[in-house]
């Protein structure tokens, strides 16, 4: 009796001094939150204009509110707990008060756990789905060309592809790609072996380039804007048997070199032959029976498609069949992509982007694709109408220019459109561009090419490039690591092993690599040399290997992923870090979203690099007085262009990345350059540089 009564005086004092704290808590929670609120109307009123322009949700840590309410909730729920089920236990209710004192102590593990549990569990239970999905396609060695097979057969007279007023069903698909690897097999090719595909797109591109599959031939899908030494330089790194030209991209070939190569012209019926050399494809292809084989199996090489060559010549990376799965069925799975979608897809086909994730929508998951020969701003809205597109693509500079066509509120562009995704939407002009065109969702994805880092954001997060789950690392071990900004070296502690970085901390993104996972697999490129160079080894034990992405991002306490910059763009003046993009945010909105780039540059006898900026501008209408007025009133002095260059183009990518490496060596040598070069003088004006200024730069008389 005397140890009952003992409990249940227990139980009573803490159940008084829990309901005690929990009303003093009230009481304080409620008197702060007033004064929050109060102190917050002027704050909230000059910062909403600023917000509703970028609209960042970067949470690096808890403002006052959200940890009294955090700490409110974590009371709430304790309560309820003790009165339930620990009220008549001692031990419980002393390991109950524990557990409490520890999430009081630290909110902000309890918040984010509280705030993304449904976003975990809805891609928790997505990510599952496309793994069983890989899973199968793995263990059975389905190839694409056995995928594409079993969707057309499903639906042979839906629309596969669309170019135009051209229609290619996916019966007619299926049969052309038949005939393909009919014919090649019977012109001596074999499994392993290469050929190189020279087209503009076309509805027949993929099928050929799955044809060769079917044989385990693999395609080096050349870029159609190469010329010369980078146009060979693709074909031999490749070590292709044999090259297929488009009779568009004839006159690239003519001026090469003899090439020791059999070529294939590919022409539509309205085009002439052009290579009297070459063998004419298509009338061959008219006459060959189907064939069936199916040589490759799932691990096999499918596809070379090469690097963008911004620092140099392209490289072909490896794509397998398991991979372009994972990339194409990743997107569907994760984005919720449905086979009745119609897709539109502007992007070039020898890309990774179009070629792959966008195609692939067509070969595996049965969505019609709508293609477009090179990308116009001024078509895009009404090509997405006249085709009904409920799903469009897009990458790098794309939304940029759609935004910067004219705008006329009275008549809103009309489409159908539920989902727009890709990678590289700007977070300056990401609200902008949904309210304007009435977007309903954005799929931001980030992944290059051959990495294994790839992440993608499926809630809308404006800016975001993707997430990991707070508690699912292990699960996909996608780690931000602390480097040095200017080289991009991983930095390490005593014991030789690289450090994760805390939420707000810049670092290096690289993924774990596993061979024997399709998510986390790195099959490198051609060139095994260049395969190692992007190899982190010994990061967290002894062994272990990680991908190097060479992109620096920022994570917050929510696991969301914010890209930064690309190492080796930061360069250092006056002491500091200069992020590139930051400071290109800031030009851009300047002067009306034209293109605009960021890089360092050298001067003698001065410690560190310059920043320089080149901006797009052929009618040279930027106005130089009001852009010294936002970049004294927005950047820091150390992060201030020295230099800002006017030009009528920016060289770019087929992919519309814009290529720095070229600008950064011409520099700010007046000799060499033509376009004007402004100077930051003194007095924080940018007025163009003069023959004196340029030489006291040279003798580093400058002053700086």
């Amino acid at each position: 009796c005397c140890c009952r009564l003992e409990r249940i005086v227990v139980c009573v004092w803490f159940s008084l001094v829990s309901v005690l704290i929990y009303l003093v808590f009230i009481l304080f929670y409620l008197t702060a939150a007033v004064c929050c609120v109060k102190m917050g109307q002027s704050e909230q009123r000059s910062e909403r204009k600023e917000q509703d322009e970028s609209r960042m949700e970067i949470l690096l840590e808890l403002n006052l509110k959200q940890k009294l309410a955090t700490r409110l909730g974590i009371l709430l729920v304790g309560s309820i707990i003790f009165v339930l089920w620990c009220w008549d236990s001692a031990l419980a209710s002393l390991t109950l008060g524990a557990l409490l004192a520890l999430m009081l102590r630290n909110p902000t593990n309890v918040y984010a756990f509280v705030m993304t549990c449904k976003r975990d569990v809805i891609a928790f239970h997505r990510f599952v789905g496309l793994n069983i999905y890989l899973l199968r396609r793995d263990r059975r060695g389905c190839s694409v060309a056995h995928c594409f097979e079993q969707t057309a057969q499903l639906q042979p007279q839906k629309i596969c592809f669309v170019l135009g007023e051209q229609r290619l069903s996916f019966a007619e698909a299926l049969q052309l790609s038949q005939r393909v690897a009919g014919y090649f097999q019977s012109q001596g090719l074999q499994r392993g072996d290469c050929v190189a595909l020279l087209m503009e797109t076309r509805v027949e591109y993929a099928p050929i380039w799955l044809g060769l599959s079917q044989l385990g031939v693999i395609s080096a899908l050349i870029n159609t804007n190469l010329r010369g030494d980078s146009l060979l330089h693709c074909i031999s790194v490749a070590k292709a048997k044999a090259l297929i030209v488009g009779s568009e991209l004839s006159e690239a070939l003519q001026a090469l070199p003899p090439m020791e190569l059999p070529l294939y012209e590919y022409a539509d019926e309205s085009q002439s032959l052009q290579l009297a050399q070459a063998t004419p494809l298509r009338p061959a292809l008219a006459t060959q029976p189907p064939s069936t084989a199916k040589l490759a199996s799932s691990r096999d090489k499918l596809l070379y498609i090469y690097t963008s060559g911004t620092t140099g010549m392209p490289k072909a990376a490896v794509i397998t069949n398991l991979r372009f799965l994972f990339m194409s069925a990743g997107t569907f799975y994760m984005l919720r992509v449905l086979p009745e979608d119609v897709v539109y897809n502007p992007l070039p086909l020898y890309h990774s982007a179009g070629g792959m994730v966008g195609v692939g929508m067509a070969l595996l998951n049965g969505c019609s694709v709508v293609l477009r020969k090179k990308f116009s701003a001024s078509q895009f809205w009404s090509d997405c109408q006249r085709h009904r597109c409920t799903v469009a693509q897009y990458i790098g500079e794309l939304c940029r220019y759609l935004l910067a066509t004219p705008f006329n509120p009275e008549q809103p562009p009309q489409h159908q459109l539920r989902l727009m995704y890709g990678n590289g939407l700007r977070p300056q002009i990401w609200t902008q561009f949904v309210s304007r065109f009435n977007i309903p969702h954005i799929g931001e994805i980030y992944g290059a090419t051959e990495g294994n880092s790839n992440l993608i954001n499926i809630t809308n997060r404006t800016g975001a490039i993707g997430f990991v789950p707070v508690f699912g690392r292990s699960i996909y071990p996608v780690q931000i690591l602390r480097c040095d900004e200017l080289t991009g070296e991983p930095l390490r502690n005593s014991k030789g092993h690289c450090m994760r970085c805390a939420p707000g901390e810049p670092g290096l993104l690289v993924g774990q690599v596993d061979a024997r996972r399709a998510t986390s697999a790195f099959h490198g490129y051609a060139d095994k040399q260049a395969s190692e160079k992007k190899l982190l080894r010994n990061v967290y034990a002894k062994g272990d290997c990680y991908f190097n992405s060479g992109d620096m991002v920022v994570g917050d306490i929510l696991g969301y992923f914010y890209f930064k910059d690309r190492t080796g763009d930061t360069f250092r003046w006056r002491g500091e870090n200069v992020a590139t993009q930051e400071v290109e945010a800031i030009i851009t909105n300047c002067i009306g979203l034209s293109d605009c780039v960021v890089y360092g540059v050298q001067i003698p006898h001065v410690e560190g690099k310059a920043g320089m900026a080149a901006i797009m501008d052929p009618e040279r209408k930027v106005d130089m007085d009001y852009l010294s007025i936002v970049i004294r009133g927005s950047l820091p002095p150390y992060a201030r262009p020295l230099f800002i260059r006017l030009l009528a183009e920016i060289p770019r990518t087929a992919t519309f990345k814009l290529k720095k490496r070229e600008l950064a060596l011409e520099g700010y040598n007046l000799e060499a350059i033509t376009e004007p070069i402004y100077y930051l003088n003194r007095d924080g004006v940018y007025r163009q540089l003069t023959a004196e200024q340029h030489a006291l730069l040279l003798a580093g008389k400058a002053g700086l």
